[in-house]
């Protein structure tokens, strides 16, 4: 046991909560890739590709919790190199399901714009904690941080509409934790609101044609999708989309077809009709497989994930460590429910893996480096608490021996 004790340290909820999402991983990852071993042949090539990345990553875990979480700051550095990364994705990126989002070096395949929100999180908790003051963060770490922020979804958004707007509502999100200013944080939001607006009538009423003419094919996707998700006429044969019309119809098979206990794992019918069911569509797989109960189990995990990381952030004495953890969980859990979301037909497709469950290359290392990060700063947490208890303890013996026999002794009246 003390072994154990020392060789995973930290929160040990956070280590429950990761192995439970790694053990549905392996089994939903196992049940819903019957695409990818049609198309290889390989039985168990798809699976043993992911418990060999699963592996990796908990390796990463353990790395990284062992990191004291003061060197987090040194990974500020990653921006610059995720943006230059991601520059490099319009000249050599390699063209994977209509959009350009990784690059390809022949032995190793990543996506730079995991790189980047990781990177820019790290940085924004710098920049808060930094410019704290008695009232809240400085007027100026707003510029700052919106700078930042907008230099890093705009080299993301042509490509990968969905991760720009995650990591656009996380960074909003945690500048609500670090004390911006209201006025600052409204007018944001006001900007915000109606270049959404905007964006949804230039897209839903531009011509596919005319982006096709000036290159942002994407632009096309988007349409169709929108127009998919708010119009609920039957759709011509002619113009059905099987990539996304499809998915999104199967998904919704699969979930009304699961009743509370599901249909067992390995056992989904839907899986062989979903071309990502394991990826962007695994939720409605376990629905399907696990049932309700089994849905609302994988949900629970991400809630207790968040409430423990509220937890550590709230008992840390440092406010670099509260913005960074708060912002890892912002993220990790807006994550989870955009995919949510998805499978249950609520939001339109976006195309976002659900954290730790969906096979994934650059963004299951890219999770397993931030529940590393979070360990860390929970056996910070730990040895503060204990430092603390040590320390009181400490008073109160000295305390005690203040208070010695001999200086009790009530001296006698003298006889008359």
């Amino acid at each position: 046991m003390d072994l154990l004790k020392n060789f995973f340290k930290g929160d040990k909820a956070i280590w429950i909560i990761y192995l439970f999402l790694c053990l549905i991983s392996i089994v939903e990852v196992f049940s819903a890739s019957s695409t990818l071993t049609y198309k290889s042949g390989d039985h168990w090539g798809p699976i043993t590709n992911h418990l060999t990345l699963l592996m990796v990553g908990t390796i990463a875990v353990w790395i990284v919790h062992n990191i004291p979480c003061r060197w987090f700051k040194t990974f500020i550095a990653l921006l610059p190199i995720s943006w230059a990364l991601l520059i490099a994705v319009f000249v050599i990126g390699a063209l994977t399901n209509g959009a350009k989002r990784w690059i390809d070096l022949g032995f190793i395949q990543f996506q730079p714009s995991e790189v980047a929100k990781m990177a820019t999180i790290i940085t924004v908790a710098f920049i808060l904690s930094r410019m704290q003051e008695e009232n809240g963060a400085n007027k100026k770490a707003f510029k700052y941080i919106c700078g930042i922020t907008a230099a890093t979804c705009g080299l993301i958004v042509t490509e990968n509409l969905s991760t720009a707007v995650l990591l656009a509502g996380s960074i909003f999100l945690l500048m609500f934790v670090g004390r911006v200013p209201f006025k600052q944080l409204g007018l944001l939001a006001g900007i915000g609101f109606a270049c959404i607006i905007i964006g949804v009538g230039t897209i839903k009423y531009i011509p596919g044609e005319a982006w096709d003419k000036i290159g942002l094919h994407r632009m096309v996707t988007w349409q169709s999708r929108l127009n998919n998700h708010f119009d609920e006429s039957e759709i011509p044969a002619a113009k059905f989309d099987i990539d996304n019309d499809a998915q999104i119809a199967h998904a919704n098979i699969a979930i009304a077809s699961s009743h509370i206990l599901g249909k067992g794992p390995g056992n989904s019918v839907q899986r062989d009709f979903l071309s990502q069911a394991f990826s962007d569509f695994i939720y409605a797989i376990i629905i399907e497989e696990l049932g309700l109960v089994g849905g609302a189990f994988v949900a629970i995990l991400y809630i207790l994930l968040l409430m423990r990381i509220a937890k550590i952030a709230r008992n840390c004495d440092k406010s670099y460590y509260i913005f960074l953890v708060t912002g890892i969980g912002i993220l990790f859990v807006l994550q989870a429910t955009f995919n949510m979301l998805v499978a249950v037909g609520i939001m339109p497709v976006t195309g976002q893996p659900l954290p730790l469950i969906s096979k994934g290359g650059t963004s299951t290392l890219v999770n397993c480096v931030y529940i590393g990060m979070i360990l860390s700063i929970s056996r910070y947490v730990n040895d503060l608490k204990r430092q603390q208890a040590e320390e009181l303890l400490a008073q109160q013996t000295e305390q005690s021996q203040e208070i010695t026999p001999e200086n009790n002794i009530i001296p006698q009246e003298k006889s008359v």
